[in-house]
């Protein structure tokens, strides 16, 4: 149509096929494990000899840097979701955004364990693909000093309780809930250390 920017179709089909050695290299990193994840599998995978892999990603360390960049992006999105939703008492929003976390990080063991172990050798994320982890954290801190916890140790612990209890679960009862449940009762009692005000009459945790 007159007035429509021209479509770069090139570059719309090297980011499609982007997309596919990424799905292709987390698929490899369910099934085998994130640091057995080779390039040679990524390559069957989307049907291209492995030697056409860098064309698009110059390294096997790329491909685990634009994982770790969408990995955060994709928490980023559901954090951003519920911060906007949460509402009631301190402890109640704080209870609702650790457990967003929680969630999605025993929702898939590859994808935490890159975004949060250093499981790959020698593996640094670029600065590009480590600025959604940032934001992340940045924007937690802020708005936990709006509630009124500023001191930089509460909020570590808050992180160590959370990321901890999702790492039991992925170890000892994945797809089960059992830290879960525990995430509540350690996020109350944190809550309290801090002295973040109790549950107003009537409100009820997320």
């Amino acid at each position: 149509m007159l007035g429509m920017a021209n479509r770069d179709r090139r570059a719309e089909r090297r980011e499609a096929t982007r997309a596919e050695i990424l799905e292709a290299a987390w698929e490899v990193a369910r099934e085998k494990g994130l640091a057995a994840l080779t390039l040679r599998d990524v390559a069957t995978r989307v049907g291209m000899q492995p030697p056409s892999l860098y064309s698009h990603f110059e390294s096997k360390n790329a491909i685990y840097d634009a994982m770790f960049g969408q990995a955060w992006s994709e928490y980023e999105r559901a954090d951003l979701a519920a911060a906007a939703e949460a509402s009631g008492s301190p402890r109640a929003r704080v209870l609702k955004r650790s457990l967003v976390f929680f969630d999605f990080a025993v929702a898939d063991l590859a994808r935490t364990q890159l975004m949060n172990q250093r499981t790959i050798p020698g593996f640094e994320p670029s600065e590009e693909s480590f600025a959604p982890s940032v934001r992340a954290v940045q924007r937690t801190a802020k708005d936990l000093a709006e509630l009124g916890v500023t001191d930089r140790g509460d909020v570590e612990i808050l992180f160590s309780i959370i990321g901890g209890l999702a790492d039991q679960q992925l170890a000892n009862d994945p797809g089960g809930d059992s830290r879960r449940k525990l995430l509540t009762r350690a996020v109350t009692m944190w809550a309290d250390g801090v002295g973040l005000p109790h549950e107003a009459k009537g409100s009820q945790e997320p």
